[in-house]
């Protein structure tokens, strides 16, 4: 699919989702994109991996204001990253395994813990 084609996708995908901006989608896929380089892997990671991806990327780019930037896209969860993906899979954006379920990213990590308690003086 040609990047141009992806990111009218997305505008649509978020329009009609209400919930999440269409920074959200692209913040997913690049996190996905980290995930693959960190990892060393291609295709498939889990649901835990990339979660885990978005937070390091989340600190790397937005530091102490990555809650703040997050949550203005409407991702205030590690199950919000999991339901975005869910969203791009159903619009044939990602695709998934038949054991991959939104539980997998269900509380892998609290935000205001990572995203704003670490970062108290």
């Amino acid at each position: 699919m040609a990047p141009e084609e992806i990111h009218r996708k997305i505008e649509s995908l978020a329009e009609t989702s209400g919930r999440f901006r269409p920074e959200a989608f692209f913040f997913v896929l690049r996190a996905l994109e980290h995930c693959r380089r960190r990892l060393r892997r291609e295709g498939h990671v889990s649901g835990r991996e990339l979660a885990e991806s978005a937070r390091i990327l989340a600190i790397a780019e937005y530091g102490p204001t990555a809650k703040l930037v997050l949550n203005h896209w409407g991702i205030d969860s590690t199950e919000a990253i999991g339901r975005i993906v869910f969203l791009m899979v159903e619009h044939e954006l990602l695709s998934k395994t038949d054991e991959d379920r939104i539980e997998d990213f269900r509380d892998v990590f609290d935000f205001e813990v990572e995203f704003v308690e670490k970062y108290r003086w």
